[in-house]
């Protein structure tokens, strides 16, 4: 129950600032925290959980309230080097990063479900 993205166009580090927001809460918790985040990395992650959501749906028949952001992983991707005139002919070097992000769901157990319920 797994889902990846790569070669992400941002830098990982704007990337975490989300990701480490929603590690650890339900599936239905973090997608309605992404909606109201302000950032520019939030609609990615959604469409990052909802197909991790579809592969636990289709590989595994797991139902979609008893799914937890267990893991969520950015990793450094590729880094593309341009160059920016400077003064006297030099150059200057503009890094271009970009993020691997890793998405891994799990199930919670049903005795954490009947306590959240009541």
């Amino acid at each position: 129950m797994q889902s990846s993205l790569t070669n992400y166009r941002q830098s990982p580090r704007k990337v975490r600032l989300v990701a480490d927001l929603i590690k650890g809460k339900t599936v239905k918790n973090a997608l309605s925290e992404l909606d109201l985040l302000p950032k520019r990395a939030s609609l990615p992650l959604k469409k990052l959980i909802l197909s991790a959501v579809a592969n636990a749906k289709n590989n595994n028949k797991v139902d979609a309230d008893k799914l937890v952001v267990k893991d969520m992983r950015v990793d450094k991707g590729i880094v593309m080097k341009r160059m920016m005139p400077r003064a006297r002919g030099s150059g200057f070097q503009i890094k271009k990063r970009t993020s691997h992000i890793h998405v891994v769901l799990g199930e919670i157990e049903g005795s954490k479900i009947e306590k959240k319920k009541k």
